[in-house]
């Protein structure tokens, strides 16, 4: 039979990372397996690359990275052996931008404010105090939270306005907003599944030419991460801090994790990674 490789893609806060402490020390026994198995760990989050990057050298991560919900696609140079169509060289990286510029997304979510006359509060409304207090990040993580480029966090004071309001209000715009664990997020034609698509792709065409074949698994937790889980073999949702899955998560073949954040996302590999 032709050799497997794995790819697992997986989100960060409230998957990989605990929501309050950002901490992945419960999926270290995943992690290392992860690491003896040869699989591929790619992150797929609404971080910015100046939040990601730290990260990436802390879990000696040296594969390709999606930002912001699908905004950007960053590849280190090398990770394949064909030229990456769609893709522009910067620094270290193939840089493929999909989702619509930050500046052209303020105006966008001012607009939307004063149209559903509502108060929405976004990132760039808010001071890094604010932002830090809301996020539980250090005042150094707030500033690299803040170097945005696809996608503008916001949230929502009060229940002032429905969340099919706020759909519309952005479709006519020609974007989309999506939620987070703790966001709403409003951004354009992208989302995880977009980016994660494009990038499946290739490594299915590199384990062609290498004669393996390519098997995906996909972790998340929330409803941003249901395009992601849609792309992969094996989607699996892990619990919420409050021990609930999202009810907006709904896949014929979902596997439901047994624990909250890292915990059900380390159980759910060492379970699931012997059987491939």
């Amino acid at each position: 039979m032709p050799q497997r490789h794995i790819l697992i893609l997986t989100d960060l806060d409230g998957s990989l990372l605990d929501t309050t402490t950002y901490s992945y020390d419960a999926a270290a026994e995943a992690l290392s397996a992860i690491q003896t198995t040869g699989a591929t760990l790619v992150l797929v989050s609404s971080k910015t690359r100046s939040e990601m990057e730290p990260l990436r050298l802390r879990l000696h991560n040296h594969h390709p990275f999606i930002v912001e919900n699908g905004g950007g696609l960053f590849i280190p140079k090398g990770s394949f052996p064909f030229p990456l169509e769609g893709s522009t060289a910067s620094g270290e990286y193939e840089v493929v931008a999909i989702g619509t510029p930050y500046a052209k997304l303020r105006e966008a979510l001012n607009a939307i404010r004063q149209e559903l006359g509502c108060r929405l509060q976004g990132f760039g409304d808010l001071s890094p105090n604010e932002i830090s207090h809301l996020t539980g990040l250090s005042p150094e993580e707030t500033l690299h939270a803040l170097r945005r480029e696809y996608d503008e966090p916001f949230v929502v004071e009060g229940n002032e306005v429905s969340w099919h309001r706020l759909l519309a209000a952005a479709e006519t715009r020609g974007l989309r907003i999506t939620r987070g664990g703790r966001f709403y997020h409003l951004m354009g034609e992208n989302d995880k599944g977009v980016a994660s698509r494009r990038l499946i792709a290739w490594y299915a065409q590199a384990a062609r030419q290498e004669q393996r074949v390519l098997t995906t698994i996909g972790i998340g937790d929330s409803l941003n991460d249901l395009p992601m889980l849609e792309t992969v073999d094996y989607p699996i949702l892990v619990r919420r801090p409050d021990g609930s899955y999202d009810p907006d998560v709904q896949l014929p073949h979902l596997t439901r994790a047994e624990g909250v954040g890292p915990v059900g996302w380390n159980r759910s590999l060492m379970d699931l990674l012997p059987t491939l």
